[in-house]
């Protein structure tokens, strides 16, 4: 959503479909599922692998990514309509408005299908099962203070912050400030500049940014994924490893700068994890499982049903071992999935 993808956690995580394969039934179901994203997003990009290795090793009927054509809420609302009459019977949603898709949510639950919240929330009341995600705060939180750290303690920072119509960019404004209102002032938040999540506007403005005021910034805080390829291109571009950044996913421009030492790091996500499990739930809630009330959810500014996709910090630490992090990340939530958050008859 948190604009080009080169997703190596979806390639690496392909190998993690036979440690799952005790959990795939002893016969194919007949569900249809859909993931639908808010729009066009590379991120979205790892749920590709994701959908395919889940109706492999689940025995799902059918899994489909379908995107709309443009990131307006109506575009989605339309799509959803046109699947449902397809005979889609359960959907995984970004929602390309937490508020405004839960009206097409409520349609879908009074024809009996099935629909659950994936890498960002709606907000409730919702008819959205559960919301599985990024903790999105507490990712911010933590590259926040990780950015804090690589400052020495010290300094000015800006934030590149995402899309303003993504639910989950206040979350990150939020946490950002609360990082940085922990070091009582020895940190500063210079400007937060939002509506970077997009190559033509975050290249004006984080150039702009560096061409006006690089002298005043000691750090940059990049919590979407576009943002963050731009801004680990502005720094590498203009040569001086002065100015700290932390960003977020694993494209390939983010990761060579950390190799580089022109980024520090980048707080990784989940989106083939989000994909797999979120499949796999979905056929679950069509076949006549439902969420259990008992189950651990956790709650959110928006939602009392979430469950946590995973997230870990990228740094020069853990370059070349972090794919491997992830997919033990998925391969104990998926292991335990049904267990813990599902009913089932």
């Amino acid at each position: 959503m948190t604009f080009n993808l080169s997703r190596g956690l979806a390639a690496a995580t392909l190998a993690c479909s036979v440690a799952f394969a005790p959990l795939a039934p002893a016969f194919a179901s007949d569900n249809k599922v859909a993931l639908v994203p808010g729009g066009p997003h590379p991120y979205f990009a790892g749920w590709e692998p994701g959908i395919v290795d889940a109706k492999k090793d689940f025995s799902i009927g059918d899994v489909e990514y379908k995107v709309p054509a443009e990131w307006k809420l109506e575009r989605q609302t339309e799509l959803l309509d046109s699947l449902a009459a397809q005979g889609i019977n359960a959907f995984g949603i970004f929602p390309g408005d937490a508020v405004g898709v839960n009206s097409t949510l409520s349609e879908l639950k009074s024809n009996g299908i099935h629909s659950i919240a994936i890498a960002g929330c709606t907000k409730e009341p919702t008819d959205a099962d559960f919301c599985l995600a990024t903790d999105v705060y507490q990712s911010a939180y933590l590259g926040t203070k990780a950015l804090i750290e690589a400052m020495g303690g010290k300094g000015a920072v800006v934030h590149m912050a995402g899309l303003l119509v993504d639910p989950n960019t206040q979350l990150r404004v939020q946490a950002v400030e609360k990082a940085v209102a922990e070091t009582n002032g020895a940190v500063t938040l210079l400007q937060t500049i939002g509506d970077t999540d997009d190559q033509e506007k975050g290249d004006q403005k984080v150039n702009a940014l560096l061409a006006s005021s690089k002298d005043r910034v000691g750090g940059i805080i990049a919590t979407a994924y576009v943002s963050s390829v731009v801004t680990a291109t502005a720094l590498r571009n203009l040569g001086d490893k002065r100015i700290k950044m932390i960003g977020i996913d694993d494209d390939k421009i983010v990761l060579d700068g950390i190799k580089d030492g022109f980024v520090s790091g980048t707080m990784a996500q989940n989106p083939y994890g989000q994909a797999y499990i979120g499949a796999y739930a979905l056929d679950q809630l069509a076949s006549g499982c439902t969420p259990k009330a008992d189950a651990p959810w956790v709650k959110t500014p928006q939602t009392t049903h979430f469950i946590d996709s995973g997230t870990l910090l990228i740094s020069t630490k853990n370059l070349t071992s972090y794919k491997d992090d992830l997919k033990a990340l998925t391969k104990k939530l998926a292991g335990s999935f049904k267990a813990t958050y599902l009913a089932c008859k």
